[in-house]
This record gives C-alpha cells, structure tokens and sequence, in this order.
C-alpha cells in the first residue's frame, strides 16, 4: 500500500502539470510573450512527449518493473523541465520544459495500473484505477486557486523551481517504497507485442472513444478555460482559479463516482456511453451559449468534469481482452490513444481558435471550438457504440 500511496502523490503531480498552464495564461503572456498559440504548442507538446513514450515504458514495465521506470524518468524529466520552465525567457523554453515533464510524468499511472493488473482481479480494476485516477486529480485543484495564490505571492519562478525540487525527492519515495511485482511469463519478455495488440478486432471500436473523451475535458481545464474566461467574460486570474478549482473538483468526483458504477450496472460500455452523452450535451451548450453567466458556464464545466471521468472504466473495459503476458504493453497502448489524442487535441484546437477568430468578437471563436470538440466527441461515442461489452463478472 505504501508503494501505491506514493505513486499516488507522483500522479498527483503529474495531473498538476497538465493543467496549470490556464492559471498562468495571463503571466506567461505578459512577462514572456506567450501567445495562446504558444501555450497551445506547449501544452500539446506535454501530452505528445507523454504519450510516445508510452511504447518503451510498457517494454520497461515488462521487463524491469514499475519501481525504476516510474523513479527515473519522474526525476529525470520533470526534475528537469521544471527547472527549464522556471528559467525561460521566451516561448519556446516553456515548449521545451512542457515536453520534459511529459516525458517525466509519462510513467506514474502506468505503473499503478500495471501493479493493479498483475496483482488485483480484472473484475477489480475499473475501480482501482478510476480511484486512483480520483485521487490524482486533485492535482488538478492544486493547479487552479492555490497555483494562482501561490504564483500573485511568491512568483511564478520560484514556484516552478521549487516543484522541480518536489518532483526529484517524489521520485525517491517512489523507488523507496514501492515493490515490483513477479516478473510476467517469459514471452512477456520478448520486444514487440504492440503489433498483436492492434491486431486484436476487438478493441478497434474502442480505441476511438479513448483517444477523444479524455482529449475534451483536459483541453478545456488545462487550456481553454483560461483564454475563454479572460475573453468573454474578462475574468482575471483568480476568477480563473476559482472556475477552474470548481471543474477539478467535479473531475476529480466523476473518477470516484464512475469507479464501482460497473458493478453496480453489470456493464462497462453503457456507463462510460450515457456518461459521454452528458459530455456531449455540456459541450453542446457550451458552444452555442458561450456567452451565458459566468455561473452557468461554472455550471456546464462541472457537469462535463463530473461526466468525463470515463478514464478508468475505458481502461478497464479494453483490458479485460489483454492476453495476461501484455498487460503492461496493452495498458500503456490505451494510454498512448488517450493522452495522444490529449495532446493533439490541445494543437488542433489552437489551430480552430486561429482559424475562428472574428475581429472584435472573441464569442465566435470559442463557441466554434465548443461545437467542434462535441463534434469529434461524438464521433468516438458512436464508434464505441459498437463495441462489445466487458461486464466485470464475465472479466472474473
């Protein structure tokens, strides 16, 4: 349990690194020049480096164990990048700072998610990982008031670097503490088993779905809801943080309240299905109400956090077709889908803002981006429809 608990506090950092580049919109533009464009490449660049390193990490997972995959490259990385981060001085050190700490942070669930796998039942592992993935999400309310506190009152440098120093004494716990499971069967050990992965019918229709319905929320929390709020609705920073704080604490909510739904219902494909419906219709009312209260938007955000949280029972709807010698390839290919599909999202939407802009009407712009990301959430959702269910007692 100790192991868990501090890859836990890694995830909670990892979840932290993700989203609070929205807080700091207004102070990276100011002090440094970052456009939302820039932020949009750095943010993309978080989740592009996170997600291909995906590849080797579920190699690493298999062969050598969570402990010092996890430990290395969350000290390495995001030890690292924070000190490029806390040292830039022009946009595309805050690029190359965020691709770091993805590398760094790329690691962390998985390696809960491959303990979980190897030691817990499959019928178990929709709700251990949607509470873990819970409980990590309260990086995600670190990221917002208290960032924005924290940063009015000491800076955002010393900040940064003192994150830095947080993130290398984590990655000490974590090898301290957590202890690898047995080795996987020897086959496990052989290069490769991506191929046999994909070639696997059964999860094609939920690969879509995977790929976009983390992609929706996480570009709103960790990017847009900064630029929106400034303006639309000519919010400041700590308005930013408060609205923000709010959609953390709903999308930290849904990951707890959709970890036993499965068991509940007896089916995984149906909850994260009405689940995603929800996301749509927020995204829906988003886009062609932009302009609606600044409550009313709080509102709409936490409903779509609250309903997003379909991580952990996607995760464990595609595991339950793992063949047991690649589980840690196949929870690290998943997770490839689902934070590329972050990152790209993050450089597609920069690209739909630019191409949306109306002179003297901000509104038009975001509203258009609402509509797309409910666009392309829905054509996932209806792939997934397709798929083939994975009640947890047919998973054991």
């Amino acid at each position: 349990m100790a192991g868990i608990a501090s890859l836990t506090i890694a995830y909670l950092l990892s979840q932290f690194f993700r989203t609070f580049l929205a807080v700091l919109t207004p102070v990276l533009s100011s002090e440094i020049g970052a456009t939302k464009a820039d932020l949009s490449v750095a943010s993309g660049a978080f989740f592009l480096a996170f997600a291909l390193s995906q590849f080797p990490i579920g190699i690493a997972l298999d062969r050598i164990g969570p402990r010092l995959t996890a430990s290395i490259l969350l000290a390495a990385g995001a030890g690292f990048g924070t000190l490029v981060f806390a040292l830039a001085s022009q946009p595309w050190m805050i690029v190359a700072a965020m691709a770091l700490i993805g590398i760094g942070c790329a690691p962390v669930l998985m390696a809960s998610l491959y303990i979980f796998a190897r030691v817990h039942s499959p019928a178990r592992f929709a709700m251990l990982a949607s509470w873990t993935v819970a409980l990590g999400t309260a990086g995600n309310v670190i990221g917002a008031a208290p960032l924005a506190l924290a940063a009015a009152e000491f800076g955002w440098r010393p900040v940064m670097g003192g994150l830095g120093v947080l993130s290398v004494a984590i990655a000490g716990v974590v090898a301290a503490l957590v202890s690898d499971p047995p080795k996987p069967a020897a086959d496990a050990m052989q290069p490769g088993g991506y191929g046999e992965l994909l070639s696997m019918r059964v999860l094609w229709p939920l690969i879509p779905l995977t790929t976009v319905a983390y992609a929706a929320s996480v570009s709103i929390r960790g990017l847009w809801v900064g630029p929106f709020l400034t303006d639309v609705h000519g919010a400041g920073s700590l308005e930013i943080g408060n609205v923000t704080f709010v959609m953390a604490l709903s999308m930290a909510a849904g990951a707890f309240v959709y970890g036993p739904l499965d068991q509940i219902f007896g089916t995984r494909k149906w909850v994260a299905a009405v689940g995603t419906a929800i996301c749509i219709a927020c995204l829906v009312f988003l886009g062609m109400f932009p302009r609606s209260s600044v409550a009313m938007v709080t509102v709409a955000l936490a409903v779509l956090g609250l309903s997003g949280g379909t991580y952990g029972l996607l995760m464990a709807h595609a595991r339950a077709f793992f063949p047991p010698h690649l589980i840690g390839r196949g929870v690290t290919l998943m997770n490839f889908f689902a934070i590329g599909g972050a990152g790209l999202m993050q450089f597609v939407t920069g690209a739909v803002i630019t191409a949306s802009v109306v002179p003297g009407d901000p509104v038009a712009a975001y509203g258009t981006l609402f509509l797309f990301m409910a666009a392309v959430l829905a054509a996932g959702w209806l792939i997934y429809l397709l798929s083939r269910d994975a009640p947890p007692a047919a998973a054991g």
